[in-house]
């Protein structure tokens, strides 16, 4: 009709959606805000039949369409879908069109759903391409390498017809006793920013929206407990957990989901100063707030368990869509009963409406029938590329790079040396048979002169210690034993049991050290693994040891028994590969620790960037120091620093003009093989009206350097760099005198002291 803008694809998406909004009913309009479906129970599948299962039929008939449906496509012990009952292939766009049309016959005006599905390494679904964990993403301190590895994954998104992907990207890691420390960038504010911002870069030129989460200082925690209270004040969190969403919204994100974790006794998802005022108000933000899984009906804290007021108060509140929650289905009756207004509704569901407009779903709601590609590591090597770059090496007495020439009996020793599940992290799908390659695999590919042999020794978890003889007799057999230990988020060891949000259920029968829901009191190596490692160095012969985990262990003995040491945060499904390729110098190990790594956990908090208002932990029975610092990594051939220069000094008013205090140096290679160099910029302020931190990382850049080649570096301080949360809690710069601090891999290499003046 000639007066329904709504169909009219040359008026902008917010006009058409204004206009659409003015037709719906109460009860369709909190339909758009529903997403309580499970969407890999919204289908059955037998062969290549695809059928719609009866619950989903149901909650579309009952809201006359549907806003968004989540994780069609996820596949993982939770949703019981494998490569027997799951989509993939042609079954997967078979069973999108199927939803979608449904949806559109049983919408009065034929509202298309948005599609949304886990994306937090790489897609959750059957042959879905994955990456190294967002952990070993911030050790290769290599944006522009998350960027482009995140476009791989949005391209299989958008072939898929997911609107907005899922991905971790806002936590900030400060206690690494959370078990999904795995899914944050590191420790450092600025290192996560500037990943966030790639990862959103990656995914939206792909043509996917990228979701945000979680908002906000979930990473803060109490004591590592998962969804646990933030117990911190307003400045901790602007300076710590606050860039990153700030840095992902600059970028583009039009998505964001809020944390389960309260902030001093405040729910993310009852928090308006946090999602409306600091979120749309400070950060421009315009896009939809998505609730977690469940965490609506959570707030029954505050409202003795009253769904309809649940609804209201995360509505009320700036939360725009639902995720599984019983409160966003009672909407209705919250309007009614006057617990949240029907404007406040309405401007949600306008939000909802022109994402939907925005991304062409009226125009084109249907995926064309074609073969999938294959997103094969071959055809896209960027997570291989990730991994080799994200292995840290910490410590080698000069045993590597192993020689591959030289004829030996190497002995491969561990739990995580053969197990490609180890490797992948928690949000996993099932693999094929045969794929990836694991560490041991590396091994016999890379030592083709070498007897390569294996033994497992012990499990992850558990306290079995059967295997360990047999593995130490191996060890003795051999010149040199490579000893792979560590943790695991697998969920497909053991009997899995599940919390209605998917969090694995800590003590449920998992080989599972790490993940959702699996948080550590402790952070020694889990079962019999240091029992295996005692007996393998008690043999005698050189021991190099590789650690893959979702979080920092505390080894101190281990290292100092290791000839060599090196820690691959969950590289991915090719992390074998790249293992073996830095183990024997086929790649330069380049990786640098986005974490610090404690020598006990009773020294907790160890993070670089603690407050100069205390000496670091100081205790009776330990050393002060981390057992490896924050953006410590060893080289085989390392570069020089040279010639760093600066301005001594910068006025304040230049600062907050736009200018910057570029701080250059020359970074040289001079041996016959290539190399990298990360050279980064930390900033110390030595006075100002709050207590400064020790340091804070402000620039960095990641440079690879032919033999013999030469390169100039210029790293900008700008406004942000030199700026605080002052006492008004108003972000500025005062006058005083800044320490500029140039390490290259954790290693100090240039000082200086810029004054600034008003």
């Amino acid at each position: 009709m000639a007066d329904e803008k709504f169909r009219d694809s040359t008026l902008p998406p917010k006009v058409r959606a204004e206009d659409l909004l003015g037709r719906l009913t109460l009860r369709e309009k909190v339909g758009q805000l529903n997403q309580k479906l499970y969407g890999f129970q919204s289908y059955t599948r037998s062969g290549e039949k695809v059928e719609l299962s009866e619950n989903f039929k149901n909650e579309v008939e009952r809201w006359g369409g549907l806003g968004v449906l989540y994780g069609l496509y996820r596949a993982d012990p939770w949703a019981d879908k494998d490569f027997s009952t799951g989509l993939v292939g042609n079954t997967a766009i078979r069973a999108y069109n199927l939803a979608q049309k449904y949806v559109l016959e049983h919408s009065r005006f034929g509202i298309p759903m948005l599609l949304s599905t886990e994306c937090p390494h790489g897609h959750q679904a059957l042959d879905g391409y994955l990456l190294p964990v967002n952990l070993a993403m911030g050790a290769a301190w290599s944006p522009a390498l998350v960027e482009d590895a995140f476009n791989v994954v949005g391209k299989q998104l958008h072939e898929m017809g997911v609107d907005l992907a899922l991905i971790s990207m806002l936590d900030v890691l400060r206690d690494p006793r959370w078990g999904r420390s795995e899914e944050c960038y590191g420790e450092d504010p600025y290192l996560c920013a500037r990943n966030a911002e790639a990862a959103v870069k990656g995914c939206v030129s792909s043509g996917v929206e990228a979701l945000a989460k979680h908002f906000c200082a979930q990473g803060e925690t109490t004591g590592g407990v998962n969804a646990s209270a933030a117990r911190i004040g307003e400045r901790e969190l602007r300076e710590i957990h606050l860039p990153p969403m700030a840095a992902a919204a600059k970028a583009g994100a039009k998505g964001v989901m809020a944390a389960y974790n309260e902030i001093d006794g405040v729910p993310c998802h009852a928090n308006a100063w946090l999602l409306q005022d600091v979120l749309r108000g400070e950060m421009g933000f315009d896009g939809i707030v998505m609730a977690d899984g469940c965490a609506v009906d959570r707030l029954g804290v505050l409202t003795n368990g009253d769904a309809a007021a649940n609804g209201a108060y995360a509505l009320s509140a700036g939360v725009d869509v639902s995720l599984w929650d019983e409160g966003f289905a009672h909407l209705e009756e919250a309007v009614t009963r006057g617990l949240v207004s029907e404007e406040i509704l309405d401007r949600a569901v306008l939000r909802v409406l022109e994402l939907k407009f925005a991304r062409g779903l009226f125009e084109h709601p249907y995926l064309e029938e074609k073969t999938l590609s294959a997103f094969t590591g071959d055809a896209y090597p960027q997570s291989l590329e990730i991994a080799r770059q994200s292995v840290v090496l910490l410590k080698n007495d000069g045993i590597l790079p192993l020689d591959v020439k030289k004829p030996r009996r190497v002995a491969v020793i561990g739990p995580n040396a053969d197990a490609i599940y180890h490797q992948l992290g928690d949000y996993t799908p099932p693999q094929r048979v045969g794929s990836g390659i694991t560490v041991l695999a590396g091994l016999r590919n890379a030592l083709e002169n070498c007897t390569v042999r294996f033994a497992q020794g012990c499990t992850v978890c558990g306290g079995e210690t059967g295997g360990i003889a047999q593995a130490a007799q191996l060890a003795a057999e051999s010149d040199l034993a490579i000893l792979v230990l560590g943790g695991s988020s697998s969920r497909f060891a053991g009997e899995a049991v599940f919390d209605t949000n998917g969090a694995a259920i800590a003590g449920s029968g998992l080989q599972m050290d790490c993940g959702e829901g699996v948080d550590a009191s402790d952070l020694a190596l889990p079962g019999a693994q240091n029992a295996l490692a005692e007996a393998i160095f008690a043999v005698g012969k050189p021991v190099v040891t590789v650690l893959i985990s979702g979080r920092p262990h505390a080894v101190q003995a281990i290292s100092e028994k290791s000839s060599a040491l090196l820690w691959a945060f969950y590289p991915g499904p090719w992390g074998g590969q790249a293992v073996a390729e830095v183990l024997t110098g086929d790649v330069e190990p380049s990786g640098c620790l986005p974490v610090s790594i404690p020598r006990a956990v009773g020294q907790l908090p160890v993070y670089y960037n603690a407050r100069a208002s205390y000496a670091a932990m100081q205790y009776r029975d330990t050393e002060a120091s981390p057992l490896y610092p924050f953006g410590f990594g060893l080289h085989y051939m390392g570069a020089a620093v040279e010639v760093a220069t600066c301005a001594q000094t910068i006025s304040a008013a230049d600062l907050r003009a736009g200018k910057t205090l570029p701080v250059r140096c020359t970074v040289r290679n001079p041996s016959a093989h290539p190399t990298w160099a990360t050279v980064q910029l930390y900033v110390r302020g030595l006075s100002g009206s709050v207590v400064r931190r020790i340091k804070a990382l402000k620039a960095f850049e990641k440079v690879y350097l032919a033999p013999g080649e030469e390169k100039n570096v210029a790293l900008q301080l700008g406004f942000d760099a030199f700026g605080l949360w002052n006492r008004q809690m108003q972000f500025a710069v005062e006058p005083g005198t800044v320490r500029l601090m140039l390490e290259e891999s954790g290693r100090a290499v240039w000082h200086a002291e810029v004054q600034i003046s008003e």
